[in-house]
């Protein structure tokens, strides 16, 4: 079973990118917007890809504006305010609906392998992280409360 690295997105040039790219990597796959109380995550998301990245973990960012209308741009907006404000270098998606109807196949499938609280499936907020290991099943999910250091014990345990 290849698990998450059998979809695929945009990337926020437009260009579809299978995440079977990144087979056999660990993944942080994030929810993120630029105008959120938890944008400065991205600093700290960032941080995790300089320090992990050779070990083998991929941080994936996909903007998302169905929460609070904190992602309005473009997404040459949003990779200028990325890098502009947070030099991020992490790979970056086009914008995705996590929740609802129109939710990108990958968030459904992350959501139902790992629901929230009460085993709700529908993200919260912004800023939503997914641990996926090496073999492509969702580890672990954080709420946007977890700062992005916060997860440094689980990333370890999955690089091994």
């Amino acid at each position: 079973m290849r698990g998450i690295f059998e979809y695929s997105a945009l990337d926020i040039e437009g260009r579809e990118q299978p995440l079977s790219a990144w087979t056999g990597s660990v993944l942080l796959i994030v929810n993120v917007a630029s105008r959120c109380g938890f944008t400065p995550q991205y600093g700290g998301l960032e941080v995790l890809w300089q320090q992990y990245r050779d070990r083998g973990l991929v941080v994936l960012g996909f903007p998302c504006d169905q929460f609070g209308h904190q992602e309005p741009g473009d997404e040459a907006q949003i990779r200028q305010f990325c890098s502009v404000n947070f030099d991020v270098t992490f790979p970056m998606f086009s914008k995705v609906e996590v929740n609802g109807d129109n939710a990108h196949p990958l968030w459904k499938r992350l959501k139902h392998d790992k629901p929230g609280v009460l085993g709700t499936e529908r993200i919260k907020w912004n800023f939503t992280k997914f641990l996926i290991g090496r073999n492509g099943q969702v580890v672990k999910r954080y709420g946007p409360r977890h700062a992005p250091s916060s997860l440094r014990g689980d990333i370890d345990a999955e690089l091994g």
